[in-house]
């Protein structure tokens, strides 16, 4: 009775592990194939039978070799687990991505654990690599930023003329002066307005107006260098912080 209850749990073990929603592939100290489960199949397009005894390399060309075998030595050595994030490598194997929230990603972002697995005598004899698809959260972090960098972008910039708004161009004329102040070199500041803008305005109105505005700012973009500040102070007033330059 006791060996029939073992082959049941062994049959519910083996059910659980092909039908999991991770990749699962157990290897022996040479790193050859002997358990892969389904999630492997699906996205791998190769059952068992095609990869079973080859090398992990040889299946997976694109694996860091030398990467790999330096975090598996570390779990044979130590009897710890391993880890390996998506931040810090962005997949283990190169799977297609078949999340529907991803659309244009054009491969599937991993999560990998390394774990030892012991024999009847307690020595680690073979490695289970876990595979988890992370894309959608890796996909969600990434929009996130995106998100916060064009947040960030818009908080500084002057929406009629696309140049540094008031504020941030202040922030940026207070830390270049400061720098200056320290270190010395040289650095320019100038200031520009538009001529009778007033009249302008009261002539032909604020359209125009902001179109006169628009036009001295792009002037302004194509003649700053990279490294210059140009901002929108107000109104019809320009500001230039002009780095590594004399008056």
């Amino acid at each position: 009775m006791a060996a029939q209850i073992d082959i049941n749990e062994l049959h519910w073990l083996l059910d659980i592990v092909q039908n999991i929603d991770v990749g699962v592939v157990v290897l022996d100290l040479d790193y050859r194939i002997e358990v892969w489960n389904s999630f492997m199949e699906n996205h791998s397009g190769r059952i068992l039978s095609e990869v079973s005894q080859q090398s992990l390399f040889a299946v997976f060309a694109e694996i860091d070799e030398a990467w790999f075998r330096a975090k598996a030595e570390s779990v044979v050595l130590l009897g710890t687990r391993a880890f390996s994030i998506w931040e810090q490598r962005p997949y283990l194997v190169h799977f297609k991505s078949y999340q529907p929230i991803t659309g244009v990603e054009a491969f599937m972002y991993q999560n990998v654990t390394l774990l030892p697995l012991r024999d009847s005598t307690g020595a680690i004899a073979h490695i289970c690599v876990v595979i988890y698809d992370v894309t959608d959260v890796a996909i969600n972090k990434r929009q996130l930023e995106l998100s916060n960098d064009k947040l960030q972008e818009l908080s500084r910039t002057d929406r009629l003329t696309g140049l540094a708004n008031r504020g941030y161009w202040e922030e940026r004329l207070t830390e270049e002066f400061a720098r200056h102040q320290r270190y010395g070199g040289r650095l320019a500041l100038m200031m520009l307005d538009i001529d009778h803008f007033k009249r302008i305005n009261d002539t032909y109105g604020h359209a125009v107006g902001d179109q006169a505005i628009k036009a001295l700012a792009g002037v302004i973009k194509t003649h700053v260098r990279n490294a210059d500040i140009a901002g929108r102070y107000g109104g019809e007033e320009f500001g230039v912080v002009l780095l590594d330059t004399a008056v």
